[in-house]
Order: C-alpha cells, then structure tokens, then sequence
C-alpha cells in the first residue's frame, strides 16, 4: 500500500532537515565501510540508507545528491 504524505516547511526547517539527513549519510557511509562490523547488520544499514537518500533526494540538487551516491563494491551497491 502507497501513502502520499505531505507537510509544510518553512526555509529555516527545510536547512536543518536538510543538515540532519546529511549528517546521518554520512555516518552511515562510514559505518558500511567498518570491517568490523557484521555482514547482518550492514545489510539492515543499507536499507536505512537508501531510505535516507531517497528522502534527500525530493529536495536536493543533482549535484548534491552526487556526493552521497552510494558506492558500488564487488559488483553490488
């Protein structure tokens, strides 16, 4: 089932969403790239991030995005 929500923000709100995403981002994109962490839970990490980067996507430039693509290893993402 597809839910379409919808809020309003005003600038100052939209910047700190903004910065909030970005900070987990990249923790997240550090935290795959750990060896020391379990193949289990980086899975689960995955599908945070890409949750996350597909929020960050409805409201950032292309060319922001671009620093947050996620990178492809071995063949997979």
């Amino acid at each position: 089932m597809l839910t379409m929500l919808g809020f309003m923000v005003n600038d100052q709100e939209q910047k700190e969403m903004e910065y909030m995403i970005k900070r987990e981002l990249e923790e997240l994109l550090l935290d795959l790239e750990d060896n020391r962490i379990d193949q289990m839970v980086k899975s689960a990490m995955k599908e945070r991030y890409y949750t996350i980067f597909n929020l960050y996507r409805r409201f950032a430039s292309a060319e922001e995005c671009m620093k947050y693509m996620p990178r492809r290893t071995g063949g997979q993402q």
